[in-house]
């Protein structure tokens, strides 16, 4: 796990930094935001604004698997499957433009 998002991608704990054109991030069950906080990406009832998983502020940030925050259902296996290939997508166009 990195350490901190910084403006270029990721540092790790040893203070190595990687560059990162897009991330994902799946947390699971429950929300996991806290190192998003420098990001300053979170509104007044926690959630980061999202367009798709896309994240508004961020758009180098995608997030996957908040239910209806992040597609219909996509907090269950069955249901991320669909936001999961749009977002793919999504970082495949980015990454080639």
């Amino acid at each position: 796990m990195f350490r901190r998002l910084t403006a270029t991608g990721v540092q790790w704990d040893d203070g190595s930094r990687s560059e990162a054109d897009a991330i994902i991030w799946c947390t699971g069950f429950r929300p996991a935001l806290a190192h998003l906080g420098p990001l300053g990406l979170r509104g007044p009832r926690g959630r980061v604004a999202t367009s798709g998983t896309r994240a508004v502020g961020e758009p180098r940030l995608h997030l996957l698997g908040y239910g209806d925050w992040t597609g219909p259902a996509s907090a269950t296996l069955i249901g991320v499957g669909r936001p999961a290939r749009e977002a793919a997508r999504q970082i495949a166009r980015q990454l080639d433009s």
